[in-house]
């Protein structure tokens, strides 16, 4: 939010000037809360040429405990302490310089420039929602989705001032109030928490990327973190779409970016201090390698400095989170966010590439705050090791994570392999149980989030070659087995394509969002047969789901797939769910005898797929290439 310059004050009147004259142009945080649990506050203040000015805070409650001056004479930072009972109001902030003046052509006077700028200390009001197994999360890239207001499409004064829905690498107009406009949709499928890509201002250029110039619509280059992006609606439609959300039973998860910024940051524009960035004397990449960070044995520093300090790519800036600076800047933008748009959760991206200790601080300050926050980390790893090394885990190991959950990567990986590999050993349905049998790794899997693609990925419909069968595998799997399910938006509809020749194939825009589009599969009018068969599978499980205490909370056991067949159970003490899912291309009749440690007692079932009831169980009938959910009854 800009802010103006509160008074300025001169001594008497002055003529020409020696050196430049003092300003504040902006300060961060842009506001702040009383009563926080940590009463440390550290204030970025630039504006040109105030270093060495002395700084008074009059407000009761609230005391200045240090200056600091860093290499850029247009920053100051100011370390504040607010005491528990200070109460909310405006606080002036009073910089005032002595600085050289001529007045006339011979006379040299010292005069003083005092400048106040008004700071607002507000009441905490937000109550996060806790996000846990009980959620089913739904992703959306707001430009995609839906567009409710095409006059803020694009606008002449931005870096990137086009907006062209035939150009898949430009902005197509999406914002937050189409998302607002389709929250009954969301709800409808069954979704209980939405996941926005980044809605952070991206004041970005287009940039040059395999010979085609892109735009930065998908949010993951921040330029000013107090502003959210304009042409998705600024911070009000922000605000109004998580207090809608609300409103409908509905929690909002927002993306944290802290590995890097866009290199249109307004802070890049002037750095204050070299070190803000990770500095290399010639452009290094990080490799995107997780290795060199979990070989704990016998990974190399070199590898390991260049995986975590190297450049995600040369126009998204690192930063330097060993900087305290950096660090402080960071943490507080992320707490200013829960407190000022009232967000209920995080997906951190790139979350390996980061300062971990500086993960570790980040998570300890938000789990103060909020202690139930439900904080989720992207490690695109292959291994489970590796994937549990990032998060809260059982390893034996120097380095502690205390990231609550990973985006399971893993399972995603075995998930693709189980649906389009052959059974065998160690294959098909077998991959799904080898990696889950591997969750002892982690301190809670049931926090990882799981998921079949994203904005990231080749589409799930794609990879399965537009198999239906499988495809409700897959979903039904996603829907009933450990973690925090996500669907990418459009997965339920049967979008389709592979990141070919780039991750525009697979950001497709959402149809129906688009005043001119000729269908809308926001309804059931304007999808297929085909198409509705899907989303209405996704619906029934999802919502039996919400319903189900031993697929949300209950817990896990698995057998050994044999025959093509996959059968595992979720229970509680009050119900039990068991799950039967065949790769095989025959019907078969299968004998649950082998399954009695937890079928014992039960003598019939519901059928929750077809809501009918199933009188004997000794002996199941299963399709081929088919799921079953069966709700046990005694």
């Amino acid at each position: 939010m800009k802010k103006t310059i509160f008074s300025i004050i001169f001594t008497c009147l002055l003529t020409s000037l020696f050196a430049q004259t003092p300003s504040v142009q902006r300060i961060n945080p842009s506001n702040w809360w009383v009563g926080m649990k940590n009463p440390k506050l550290q204030l970025l203040v630039y504006g040109k040429n105030i270093a060495g000015s002395d700084v008074k805070i009059n407000y009761q409650g609230v005391t200045l405990e240090k200056v600091n001056q860093v290499e850029n004479p247009n920053y100051l930072f100011l370390d504040l302490n607010i005491a528990p009972n200070t109460q909310a109001g405006q606080m002036l902030i009073e910089l005032s310089k002595t600085i050289k003046v001529q007045k006339g052509k011979k006379s040299v006077v010292d005069q003083m420039v005092k400048i106040t700028y008004p700071f607002q200390l507000k009441v905490r009001d937000q109550k996060p929602q806790e996000i846990n197994s009980k959620d089913f999360i739904y992703l959306i890239l707001p430009d995609r989705f839906a567009n409710a207001d095409p006059s803020n499409d694009k606008f002449a004064d931005m870096a990137d001032p086009a907006s062209d829905r035939k150009n898949p690498f430009l902005r197509h107009g999406g914002d937050l109030l189409g998302v607002q406009n389709h929250l009954d949709y969301v709800k409808e499928l069954g979704a209980t928490t939405i996941w926005l890509n980044p809605v952070v201002e991206n004041n970005q250029p287009q940039t040059n990327e395999g010979g085609a110039m892109r735009s930065a619509y998908h949010g993951y280059g921040f330029t000013d973190h107090y502003n959210v992006d304009k042409r998705l609606g600024g911070n009000e439609a922000y605000k109004k779409l998580v207090e809608a959300a609300h409103a409908k039973g509905l929690k909002i998860i927002q993306d944290a970016v802290y590995n890097h910024v866009g290199i249109n940051h307004w802070i890049l524009k002037d750095l204050p201090m070299k070190n803000w960035l990770n500095q290399w004397d010639t452009y290094t990449n990080t490799s995107y390698r997780d290795e060199p960070v979990v070989d704990i044995l016998h990974g190399s520093a070199a590898d390991f400095k260049v995986q975590q300090n190297g450049w995600f790519v040369p126009f998204l800036p690192d930063l330097n989170h060993k900087n305290e600076f950096v660090a402080n800047f960071l943490i507080q933008h992320a707490l200013w966010t829960v407190e000022n748009f009232g967000i209920d959760g995080w997906r951190i991206d790139t979350y390996q590439y980061n300062d971990l200790n500086f993960m570790n601080r980040c998570n300890a300050a938000l789990a103060e705050e909020y202690p139930k926050m439900f904080i989720t980390g992207e490690n695109s790893v292959q291994s489970a090791y590796s994937q549990a090394y990032f998060a809260k885990n059982n390893l034996n190991v120097p380095f502690k994570s205390t990231l609550p959950s990973a985006n399971d990567f893993v399972l995603f990986n075995a998930i693709n392999d189980a649906l389009n590999q052959g059974f065998d050993w160690g294959k098909g349905f077998n991959r799904l149980y080898s990696t889950l049998a591997m969750d002892a790794l982690y301190e809670e899997a049931n926090l990882n989030m799981t998921f079949l693609d994203n904005h990231d990925m080749d589409r799930f419909y794609s990879v399965i070659g537009e198999d239906f069968n499988k495809y409700k595998l897959g979903v039904g799997f996603l829907l009933t087995t450990r973690g925090v399910p996500h669907l990418y938006y459009g997965t339920e509809n049967l979008t389709k394509n592979f990141k070919n020749p780039s991750d525009a194939e697979v950001r497709k825009d959402f149809e129906g969002g688009w005043a001119d589009d000729k269908v809308n599969k926001f309804l059931a009018s304007g999808r297929t047969e085909k198409e509705n068969e899907a989303f209405d599978f996704v619906k029934k499980l999802a919502n039996y789901r919400k319903t189900s205490e031993a697929i949300t909370t209950g817990k896990l056991t698995q057998f050994l797939p044999q025959d093509g067949i996959y059968v595992y159970f979720r229970y509680t003490d009050n119900q039990t769910v068991m799950v039967i899912m065949s790769q095989s291309k025959d019907d078969k009749n299968l004998d649950t005898q082998r399954f009695s440690e937890r079928m014992s007692g039960f003598t019939s079932a519901k059928n929750i797929m077809t809501d009918s009831p199933v009188g004997d169980l000794k002996s199941l009938k299963i399709p081929a290439m088919s799921i079953t959910v069966l709700e046990l009854q005694k």
